[in-house]
């Protein structure tokens, strides 16, 4: 019953993904949208969108009954997080190309948030996404500061800290976690904005993918030995690492299948989006993207079928 709604739910989302990347595709090919007008995109998204994204998914209730199992999937998620980082880094040690930041982003971030959340949510309900929610908060916190050390080392070689204090996403972290753990009532008033701010995420990012297509030489993308390297790590060798840091810690059930199946998904949408911010190849970004949330709908169920194996 899970690998058949998994496989359903997943096919599900990648075709409204698709179809999300098709329309800003036809919208720069038709010249309703100038192909330049994914750099705006791609400013709104990051500054504004995303934080509002970040803050709308802490605002849940929080259910004392299952510390226990926040506590651990606090742990393991942290765990398999930096594991991902650490994988994406090994591989690409003795890389030289101009690119290397990116592909190290890539291969380290997952499309948890849209990806992963629906999946989570049919499968095991509210209690689910409750960890999915912990597994976000460090996903959160890795991609707006270890993420943004990856894609900008200039940046990191000043003040760290104050850099990462200008990123609106990592206050949104850090005032969603007040927000959440406060379990502070926020009026509807001021929540629906910003829950109509986030819900701007996905398409979004999907426009300005579909945006870099138009203007793209994607076969030439598919040819190329970088992106099957950032195919096999995020799809493959990345979930298979999680599963056994899971099998090792003895982390099975609902929490382990939640960090797997999370960790397993595509590349992060908004990789494409960073290609355009910080002047990487648009067309490698985007390529990630796409082929990765192709390959999801054969991956994520069979991690699936992996997960039981935990006991």
């Amino acid at each position: 019953m899970l690998q058949g709604n998994l496989v359903s739910i997943t096919a599900q989302q990648v075709l409204v993904m698709f179809l999300l990347i098709l329309v800003g595709y036809l919208a720069v090919r038709c010249h309703i949208l100038d192909a330049g007008a994914r750099r705006s995109f791609s400013s709104l998204l990051v500054n504004i969108v995303v934080p509002a994204m970040i803050v709308n998914s802490y605002m849940t209730a929080f259910d004392p009954e299952i510390l226990a199992n926040l506590v651990r999937t606090a742990l393991v998620s942290l765990g398999v997080l930096v594991a991902g980082l650490a994988v994406a880094l090994a591989f690409t040690c003795r890389m030289r190309h101009p690119d290397r930041p990116l592909i190290r982003f890539a291969i380290t971030f997952s499309n948890a948030a849209y990806m992963g959340f629906p999946l989570i949510e049919a499968l095991f309900g509210a209690e689910g996404l409750l960890y999915a929610s912990i597994f976000n908060t460090f996903f959160n916190i890795l991609i707006w500061t270890a993420g943004m050390a990856i894609l900008d080392p200039k940046a990191s070689q000043g003040n760290l800290l104050l850099e990462l204090a200008k990123k609106p996403a990592l206050l949104a972290v850090a005032a969603g976690l007040v927000l959440y753990l406060g379990q502070i009532p926020v009026p509807a008033l001021i929540a629906q904005p910003i829950s109509l701010l986030g819900a701007m995420n996905t398409p979004l990012s999907m426009l300005i993918t579909g945006a870099i297509i138009a203007t793209s030489d994607l076969r030439a993308v598919i040819r190329s030995g970088r992106l099957w390297l950032i195919l096999v790590l995020r799809m493959a060798v990345i979930p298979a690492v999680s599963f056994l840091l899971c099998l090792a810690t003895g982390t099975g059930g609902m929490v382990g299948a939640v960090v797997i199946l999370l960790e397993a998904c595509p590349c992060a949408a908004i990789t494409s989006v960073f290609a355009v911010q910080f002047h990487y190849d648009e067309q490698l970004g985007a390529g990630a993207v796409v082929a990765s949330t192709l390959l999801s709908i054969f991956t994520l169920p069979l991690c699936a079928l992996l997960v039981p194996m935990m006991g």
